[in-house]
């Protein structure tokens, strides 16, 4: 799978779980709803390595993926709980201007004239997108945007340290970030005594294999395009949530936010040249 194709799979499956996880956020702590998705899926993950082994020049990459991405993960969750599903997702998204930066300033990668175009336009769009309406249900938007940004700071470390763990073992390194995120939540879970029942795991480890997936597909499209391009790709997940918040929650955008998805959904097909 070529970079373009594979990093579209990963927005389209961490839009899919974003929006599952801003819904469980609402009714279980985020720490428990992460801790229960990172669990299953590095069970998942295992079951592969078990078979194909693991280049360990993808481990230091892949914990300090882990290390940064378990700030994100906790940053994003409680900020889709207290605010629109629909303007939180985009500003994350934005995330993708670390490695944009890092491919282009670290690795001497050069997209084209149209390439950056596409990027650009992308990223207006989520911007536009993230427009809160003067109108809202959220229960802390102010609270929630700033949880956003640390997220997408965070976020985007991580995909770039994902990138380099790729560069040996797409897989290693999203099972490595894994590891350190099990630990981690692991340890805040149990202090924090969060609970849910029983009946809610299978619900919650279905999230963390859409996130899994999210990650492995992303890795992979890092050796199969520039950081920079299937970054902005990858970022497009937002466009996922806002539609399926707009079709479950009923979550309303006013015309700047329409606008927003429109341009980032036209930014594909220049970034994809």
């Amino acid at each position: 799978m070529s970079g373009a194709p594979a990093a579209l799979l990963a927005s389209l499956l961490w839009g899919t779980a974003d929006f599952l996880a801003g819904r469980a956020s609402r009714v279980h702590p985020a720490v428990l709803v992460a801790f229960v998705g990172q669990v299953a899926g590095l069970i998942a993950l295992t079951l592969v390595l078990l078979f194909r082994g693991v280049d360990s020049g993808s481990l230091v990459p892949g914990v300090l993926s882990g290390v940064v991405g378990v700030v994100a993960i906790l940053a994003f969750y409680r900020a889709l709980a207290l605010g629109t599903m629909s303007v939180i997702a985009p500003i994350a998204a934005t995330s993708a201007i670390v490695p944009v930066l890092a491919g282009v300033l670290l690795d001497g990668e050069r997209p084209s004239t149209v390439q950056w175009l596409g990027m650009a336009v992308a990223l207006v769009g989520v911007t536009l997108a993230s427009r809160e309406p003067s109108h809202t249900k959220a229960l802390d938007p102010r609270k929630a945007v700033q949880l956003a940004v640390v997220s997408a700071v965070f976020i985007g470390f991580a995909l770039t340290f994902l990138g380099e763990a790729a560069e040996h073992d797409s897989l290693g390194g999203v099972a490595a970030a894994r590891v350190v995120g099990v630990l981690a939540l692991g340890v805040l879970t149990w202090r924090t005594a969060a609970r849910a029942p029983l009946s809610e795991l299978p619900k919650l480890g279905a999230i963390g294999l859409l996130d899994t997936g999210a990650n492995t597909a992303f890795a992979i499209a890092t050796t199969g395009g520039l950081l920079s391009l299937v970054a902005v790709l990858g970022g497009l997940f937002p466009v996922m949530t806002v539609v399926l918040a707009y079709v479950f929650l009923h979550e309303r955008l006013v015309p700047v936010q329409r606008a927003g998805v429109a341009l980032a959904l036209a930014g594909i097909p220049l970034i994809s040249a």
